[in-house]
C-alpha cells in the first residue's frame, strides 16, 4: 500500500501540472486541443492505474500474507444448471361451473304467486324436483271451461258424421265440426302445458344457495333472482388477464391455483378457456381454469392464479440481487484463483426472464464457478477476496 501511496503522490504533480500549467493555453486552444489533452490524461490515468495493479500483484506473490490479511471477506455458491420457470402470477376467484338461476319454466308471462315451497335453503336438490308451487286457480278454471266447449263440439261432430252417413247436411258442415274440435284440443293442450308450468323444479343438481321467496309472494324470476343452485362438484377459477400476455397464454397451459384460505393449498391444473374479446375498461382478457380437486372451496372464494408461460429445463438461475448494471450492461462478480490467493473477477452476463428472487442467465456464466452472493458491493475487479461457500 506504502508504493500504492507513492505513485499517486508523484502522479498528482504531473497531472496538475499537466492540468493547470497549460490552463491558459487551453483557453485560448481550440476544441482539438482539448480533445488531445483529455486523451493525454486518460493515457496517463490507464498507465498508473496499470503501474498500481502491477505492483500489487508483485506484492501479494511476494509477500501472501499481506494479501490474505488484505482480503475482502465475501460469500459464495457454486453455479449449477436447474429448470426455470416463469409464471403470470394475477388474483382470480373461484366459481361453480354449474349455477342456476330458477325462472318459471313459462317465462315472465307465467309469473304467479306462490302457493306452496318445498326447498330450503342449503338444502341438496335433485335436477326434476319440485321446488315451488304456484296459483293455478285461474288456470284451472279455464280448462274448465275449454273442457266443456270441447265436449260440446265433439257431441255436434258426432252428430254430423251420423247425418253425413245418412246423406243429411253437407260436407261444409261436417269439416267445421270437425275443425272446431281439433282447434279446441289444441287450445286444451295449452291450458294444461301453463297449468303444468305453475310446478317449479329444479333445472340441476346441486345446493339451494339461495331461497328467497315466500308464500303469498309473486315469483317472477327477474332480478333479484329468488332461487339459486349451485353444483359445487365441477369448480373453476377465473382472472383478467393484462393483454400484453395474449399471445403467451394458450389452452392447455399449465396453471398453479393456490387457496390462500386453506393453507396456501395447491391445485394444479390448465387453461380450459380464454376469451375472444379484451375489455376496454380493464385492457384484459377473462382466463378459466376447472378445478378437479374441489373439497372446501367455495364460489367467489379469492385464489391466486400461476400461469405458466415460460419454462427452461436446463439453465444457469442466480440471485436477483447479485446483478448489478454499469455503462456497459450488466453482470456479476465471481470468484477466481490467481496463483496462491481468490479475486473478485467481474463477469459480463446477458439475463433472460426472471421470477420471484431468482434470474435466468443466457450467457456470460459456467456451470461450476463461484458466484459472488454475498459481499459483492463495491467489490472491483482483481480485488483479493476471502470467500466462504454457501
Amino acid at each position: 500500500m506504502q508504493i500504492k501511496s507513492w505513485i499517486l503522490t508523484a502522479a498528482i504533480p504531473v497531472i496538475i501540472s499537466a492540468c493547470g500549467g497549460g490552463s491558459a493555453r487551453e483557453g485560448k486552444g481550440d476544441l482539438s486541443d482539448k480533445k488531445a489533452k483529455l486523451e493525454q490524461l486518460k493515457k496517463q490515468h490507464d498507465e498508473l492505474n496499470q503501474q498500481i495493479t502491477n505492483l500489487q500483484e508483485e506484492i501479494n506473490r511476494l509477500d501472501p500474507l499481506a494479501a490474505t490479511g488484505n482480503a475482502r471477506l465475501v460469500t459464495v455458491s457454486p453455479l449449477s444448471t436447474q429448470e426455470f420457470n416463469h409464471f403470470i402470477e394475477l388474483q382470480g376467484k373461484v366459481d361453480a361451473e354449474d349455477i342456476a338461476y330458477v325462472t318459471p319454466r313459462g317465462g315472465a308471462m307465467q309469473a304467479g304467486q306462490v302457493k306452496a315451497i318445498y326447498v330450503k335453503e342449503g338444502s341438496y336438490v335433485k335436477k326434476g324436483q319440485l321446488l315451488l308451487k304456484l296459483d293455478d286457480g285461474l288456470i284451472r278454471k279455464q280448462i274448465e271451461g275449454i273442457q266443456t266447449q270441447l265436449n260440446f263440439a265433439k257431441d255436434i261432430y258426432q252428430r254430423q258424421q251420423n247425418l253425413w252417413k245418412e246423406n243429411i247436411g253437407t260436407e261444409v258442415q261436417l269439416l267445421t265440426a270437425k275443425t272446431n274440435v281439433e282447434s279446441l284440443e289444441k287450445q286444451l293442450g295449452t291450458v294444461k302445458e301453463q297449468l303444468d308450468f305453475t310446478n317449479v323444479y329444479a333445472e340441476m343438481s346441486g345446493i339451494a344457495d339461495e331461497v328467497n321467496i315466500r308464500v303469498g309472494e309473486i315469483f317472477t324470476g327477474a332480478p333479484p333472482m329468488d332461487i339459486r343452485i349451485v353444483n359445487t362438484s365441477n369448480m373453476k377459477i377465473m382472472a383478467n388477464i393484462p393483454e400484453n400476455y395474449i399471445t403467451r397464454v394458450h389452452k392447455g397451459t399449465p396453471v398453479q391455483v393456490i387457496i390462500p384460505d386453506a393453507g396456501n393449498r395447491v391445485i394444479n391444473s390448465t387453461v380450459s378457456l380464454i376469451s375472444q374479446t379484451i375489455d376496454p375498461s380493464t385492457r384484459g382478457f377473462v382466463v378459466e381454469a376447472k378445478l378437479s380437486n374441489t373439497g372446501g372451496l367455495k364460489p367467489n372464494q379469492v385464489a391466486i392464479m400461476k400461469i405458466l408461460d415460460y419454462s427452461v429445463p436446463k439453465t444457469i438461475v442466480v440471485p436477483l440481487n447479485t446483478i448489478q448494471s454499469d455503462e456497459k450492461g450488466r453482470y456479476v462478480f465471481v470468484m477466481e484463483k490467481k496463483g496462491n490467493r481468490s479475486v473478485a473477477v467481474k463477469r459480463p452476463v446477458v439475463t433472460g426472464e426472471s421470477f420471484g428472487d431468482g434470474i435466468e442467465i443466457k450467457s456470460g456464466l459456467q456451470e461450476g464457478e463461484q458466484l459472488v452472493t454475498q459481499g459483492y458491493q463495491n467489490l472491483y475487479e482483481g480485488q483479493s477476496i476471502a470467500a466462504e461457500e454457501k
